[in-house]
């Protein structure tokens, strides 16, 4: 009887979601461009072509096409510049992620994100540290430890700039945890593909990465995770992963990976797009891609995105001073 209940819910949640697009004021009426930040290959790409390919698999955009653009450079800034200078043109898309505000706080990034609209967060990350798995270090604790009695004793590596969101993800539970995080020896890396590459060299002593990135040389022996920024325990390949607070660091920083649009777009043009992407996270195809890259499928509307927008910029300028990185504009 709950089995067919739930389905009743979820078949009444698709039909209003369906109902939503149908019923709006505003329609695409040309092809849908979906801009993206970064290079192909790596996870913030990986969601933006899933996310396009669920638009169009499932009939979303009225017909039309939807072309990723990776318009790459100045940290993002490039990517915001093309959509900002597409004002009130709801056929554009682009990638709204944590690390766009984290490197906007520290001026990494001279755009800014509050200026855009966020209509849907998609994906929320975990962000891992590991270690060689012949390290001497086997739980956050040990860093700490370490990390306490001499900042500048390990090398720990970030990418793909100092104070953007794997940056935060290892510096915040690390602050709290009494370490002097202003003298840590950090090494920014041009991705954390690179990083990865570096820490099994033996070029660095210590990584933060999201786990799509890490996970795969974990399973082949090369890394062990010594502690998850997630708030709460794993399951599948991060079942024996504890996070900090499951070691005694009330801390932890998560990454959201979701969709936005320009600036001066209308309630109408907000509201089609949030039904649409509502509908594709709801979609099989898309949650299993993202369970099977190690993260979690979400899906948070306008509101919700907004509200993290701002509070997320208030956090992150805050610990962007505790690292003496930068200032908010």
């Amino acid at each position: 009887m709950k089995v067919r209940t739930m389905m009743g819910m979820l078949v009444g949640t698709l039909m209003l979601a369906g109902a939503a697009l149908a019923q709006s004021a505003w329609k695409p009426t040309e092809r849908i461009n979906y801009i993206v930040g970064v290079a192909p290959g790596g996870t913030v790409d990986l969601y933006a072509r899933a996310i396009k390919d669920g638009l169009e698999r499932l009939k979303l955009v009225n017909g039309q096409t939807v072309l990723v653009e990776n318009k790459v450079g100045a940290g993002g800034a490039l990517a915001l510049g093309l959509l900002k200078s597409n004002k009130g043109n709801a056929h554009y898309l682009a990638t709204f992620h944590t690390g766009a505000i984290a490197g906007a706080v520290t001026g990494l990034i001279k755009s800014d994100p509050r200026e855009f609209v966020p209509v849907a967060m998609m994906v929320e990350e975990t962000s891992l540290v590991a270690v060689r798995a012949d390290s001497p270090l086997k739980t956050g604790t040990d860093l700490v430890d370490v990390l306490k009695a001499d900042p500048t004793k390990l090398r720990i590596a970030v990418a793909p700039a100092l104070g953007q969101n794997v940056h935060m993800a290892i510096a915040k539970p690390l602050k709290v945890a009494g370490v002097a995080i202003d003298k840590l020896t950090i090494a920014p890396f041009r991705s954390s593909g690179e990083s990865v590459t570096a820490l099994i060299g033996g070029h660095v002593d210590v990584v933060s990465a999201t786990a799509p990135v890490i996970l795969p040389q974990v399973a082949a022996g090369k890394l062990r995770i010594i502690a998850s920024a997630a708030r709460d325990h794993g399951t599948g390949a991060l079942a024996g992963v504890k996070t900090w607070r499951e070691q005694g660091v009330p801390a932890d920083y998560v990454s959201y990976n979701g969709v936005m649009l320009p600036p001066g777009v209308n309630a109408d043009q907000i509201a089609y797009w949030e039904a649409a992407l509502r509908r594709v996270s709801q979609d099989k195809q898309w949650q299993t891609l993202v369970d099977n890259s190690g993260n979690r499928p979400i899906f948070r509307g306008y509101v919700d995105s907004h509200r993290y927008l701002m509070s997320e910029w208030d956090t992150a300028t805050e610990l962007a001073a505790s690292l003496g990185l930068g200032s908010a504009r």
